[in-house]
């Protein structure tokens, strides 16, 4: 009965965040029925009118930076050329000159030279917060002067050429918002570690498919501010620099505290590819980092919303779990009176656990079904919302079979049981060691603070473990002009001056 519960309350969730999502598609695709072929834009044609281009706010795009793999180009490419019609500019913050992330975004940047705002900063090493930290806010003390708006963007997503209009034109109409906010829609390669973050993610996708105001975070699409940084409003600056391992999670404790308001668009989802090469071991280092955070807070609120959430994802997981080891009992057993000969007269047992295994297979497949619909919408929004990238296709999840073969279902309902039946493990390394081995450095916590990091002399991993990115070696080829990129050139030469003063 309670695995009969779980999968159908996360299956009514995803239904509901369908709706949402779909709702969108469905405004999009009036909107370019009516005459405006830029829907997937703006809902209104008007505002793509010179009068209200120019008085759009000047918007800093912060992205920091750590090696450097497959889909890092791409990345990049699809966030330098955004469609948004005011100022902005970028910048890409790297540990060292050393760092392959390095050569290859200086590279990129070489060849949209004098058409897009966009420099590398060399951010050094972090010694009182964790890395990626420490490169935001490098990068936002050296944004530019007039920068109404910050977005923090991880380089692991794909950016759609609206999609930083569409977060500054809710900032302006709503200026109570505080962080504005989205999520990756995993793009999983074949291996096992992939589906298991696939499936990690698509319970945590409901609270980010509201279509307004929020209770999640997630720090690969960040938008605040810019002033809040500028003069530490509500400690977000103190409380990042001085121990902070999360960004995401350190900034929603503030918004929390503070009672600050953190909002998601219908249309903030972003196609998340996985390294083709994901390992199993590298998959359960990146869950080991998801439980990590758990273990990180700032204040004593925050410490009992973590311990809360330690225990309810705790109990959930092999909440999960378990009703389908007992299913498997019952089927074991029916299937022995069965194979002996037993007749029904000869036998004690009860239908019952039967029935509800029974049950339980029914309201699993409903579960399944829910995903699968869930997934499809987004990848319907994603390619609508880019209309100019190749399409995305279910191809990339294994559903397209699902029609013909039950196999597809299988192994997203495998990686299921393994991630939920991992995560409690996981969670009681991480509360017990209070370390964790992150992109070749290691960070130690002590009362909830990162209070110790750690960098071997010699080289660590050849690679992070969920992007595949490598963390060593020569430098990137010019990556080979493309049409995103001629399209790109054309866009800032149309929408922004080619330099500005800093």
């Amino acid at each position: 009965m309670q695995g009969c519960v779980i999968c159908l309350t996360l299956a009514i969730g995803w239904a509901f965040a369908a709706y949402v999502r779909k709702r969108e598609i469905n405004r999009i695709e009036d909107g370019i029925k009516g005459g405006n072929s830029f829907a997937f834009l703006c809902h209104d044609i008007n505002e793509l009118e010179h009068s209200n281009q120019v008085n759009l706010p000047r918007v800093s795009v912060v992205m920091p930076l750590k090696g450097f793999g497959e889909h890092n180009l791409h990345n990049w490419k699809s966030q330098i050329t955004s469609l948004y019609g005011g100022p902005i500019e970028f910048l890409f913050v790297v540990e060292s000159t050393e760092d392959p992330a390095y050569h290859a975004v200086s590279q990129l940047i070489t060849e949209f030279k004098g058409d897009v705002d966009a420099r590398v900063i060399v951010a050094g090493l972090s010694t009182t917060c964790s890395q990626k930290i420490h490169n935001q806010l490098v990068g936002v003390e050296n944004m530019h002067k007039d920068s109404k708006y910050v977005l923090f963007l991880d380089d692991d997503v794909r950016f759609h050429p609206g999609s930083i209009g569409v977060l500054t034109t809710e900032m302006e109409k709503n200026p109570e918002i505080f962080i504005q906010t989205g999520y990756p829609l995993d793009l999983p390669s074949g291996t096992l570690g992939s589906y298991c973050i696939y499936e990690y993610h698509m319970p945590c996708s409901m609270g980010f498919a509201t279509g307004g105001k929020t209770f999640f975070l997630w720090g690969g699409c960040m938008m605040m501010h810019a002033d809040d940084f500028r003069h530490d409003n509500y400690g977000v600056v103190s409380g990042l620099r001085d121990g902070g391992y999360s960004d995401d999670m350190t900034l929603a404790a503030i918004a929390g505290a503070h009672k600050r308001l953190i909002t998601s668009p219908p249309v903030a989802v972003f196609p998340h590819p996985i390294a083709s090469d994901l390992t199993f071991s590298r998959y359960w280092n990146y869950l080991r980092k998801q439980t990590f955070v758990l273990e990180s807070y700032i204040s004593t609120v925050n410490w009992l919303m973590n311990r809360a959430l330690f225990l309810t994802h705790f109990y959930l997981s092999w909440g999960f779990v378990a009703p389908y080891f007992m299913a498997m009992v019952h089927v074991a057993a029916a299937l022995q009176i069965y194979i002996k000969g037993y007749s029904y007269g000869e036998t004690t047992c009860t239908s019952g656990g039967l029935l509800l295994a029974i049950w339980l297979a029914i309201c699993t497949f409903t579960e399944l079904l829910s995903m699968w619909n869930l997934t499809r919408i987004e990848v319907q929004l994603c390619n609508i919302l880019s209309p100019e990238t190749p399409k995305l296709s279910l191809d990339y999840y294994n559903w397209s079979m699902v029609s013909t073969s039950i196999i597809s279902l299988i192994s997203i309902f495998v990686s299921m049981l393994v991630d939920n039946f991992l995560y409690p493990i996981s969670a009681f390394w991480s509360h017990f060691s209070q370390t964790i081995n992150w992109s070749g450095i290691r960070y130690n916590l002590k009362n909830g603070k990162i209070h110790k990091i750690e960098r071997n002399k010699d080289k660590g991993p050849e690679f992070t473990d969920l992007g595949g990115k490598h963390l060593y070696g020569k430098k990137a080829a010019t990556p080979k002009a493309s049409l995103l990129g001629s399209l790109g050139r054309s866009l800032a030469h149309w929408h922004q001056p080619k330099k500005y003063d800093v």
